[in-house]
């Protein structure tokens, strides 16, 4: 794909984005960049007011909508207010906090990294008419899936290999959602994507010494701008093969613009991903149903 930047995005003039914590960070560089190449981007944020400078900066082009992913009724609530969507950008996330539960009693990184996204994605799956994109990070690589104990019940909690965890289950979500939109026969693609080592708000809500220290690696890391471009060209590029992880093409995929690159093991492990599935639709009692074709008419699909 050469040295792709967000000045290659093609015109988007009639299609409609939804981008996930879309007041900050890469979400914020996703949603202006997709605006600025014409379309329509719907900010879905917890809070509102964060997020209108954003939509502002955009223009006339711009939503702006609650999403908490931490809280399922929220995401109900959200979905059913999306009409139609051709490509859900599944940015948003919480990185490495202290030990805490989502308003559903879920661990919080898992359950706003991955399962506010799993829920969010199967509501709207009837009215996506062209892809998916979910962010991991270079950290999914820590992560393992304890599926007997995916929300910290039952062990000592340790903020990066939830995290890790977390992110790991963000790609075994898109990779699996990939598999089954195949075997479904739907158009409809699912990729991933990693921003490398960017610095972005992220870094600075550990409450820890964390903050401290990711504020000094921030020095050297790349901006926002070129740590949202891995997602950017997941999201638009006609190109884009359904099941691949994009991240950056420099050293150990730190910084540098878009290309394929690969995973874990852990990653692969398909049995692991279908139980995490199972497991997953029973925690946020979203069941995915394929094979409906989304039209301009059509309110049926993933909604339970």
């Amino acid at each position: 794909m050469g040295k792709w930047t967000a000045r290659d995005i093609a015109d988007q003039t009639g299609r409609t984005y939804v981008v996930t914590g879309a007041n900050s960070g890469l979400g914020a560089v996703t949603a202006k960049a997709l605006g600025g190449a014409g379309a329509t981007v719907i900010l879905a944020c917890r809070s509102v007011d964060k997020a209108a400078p954003v939509a502002a900066e955009i223009g006339a082009n711009a939503q702006v909508r609650r999403l908490d992913l931490a809280d399922l009724s929220s995401v109900r609530e959200f979905a059913e207010g999306v009409e139609k969507v051709d490509v859900l950008v599944n940015n948003a996330g919480v990185m490495a906090v202290p030990k805490s539960t989502t308003a559903d009693g879920f661990e919080t990184q898992f359950g706003t990294n991955h399962l506010g996204h799993f829920a969010l994605t199967g509501l709207l799956l009837d009215r996506i008419t062209d892809r998916v994109v979910t962010m991991s990070s270079l950290m999914h690589r820590i992560g393992s899936i304890n599926l007997d104990d995916p929300n910290w019940q039952h062990r000592s909690y340790s903020r990066w290999p939830a995290y890790g965890q977390s992110k790991l289950a963000n790609l075994m979500f898109a990779y699996e959602l990939d598999r089954r939109l195949r075997a479904s026969g739907s158009a409809v693609k699912s990729l991933a994507a990693h921003p490398g080592y960017a610095s972005t708000g992220l870094q600075g809500h550990t409450q820890s010494v964390w903050d401290r220290l990711m504020g000094i690696g921030n020095l050297f890391a790349q901006s926002a701008e070129m740590g949202a471009l891995p997602e950017l060209w997941a999201a638009t590029s006609p190109s884009a093969v359904s099941g691949s992880y994009l991240g950056p093409d420099g050293p150990f995929e730190q910084r540098g613009h878009p290309k394929t690159v690969g995973s874990s093991g852990r990653s692969q492990d398909r049995a692991v991903a279908a139980s995490l599935w199972g497991l997953s639709e029973r925690l946020t009692g979203v069941t995915y149903r394929f094979g409906t074709v989304p039209s301009d008419d059509d309110g049926g699909g993933s909604r339970e």
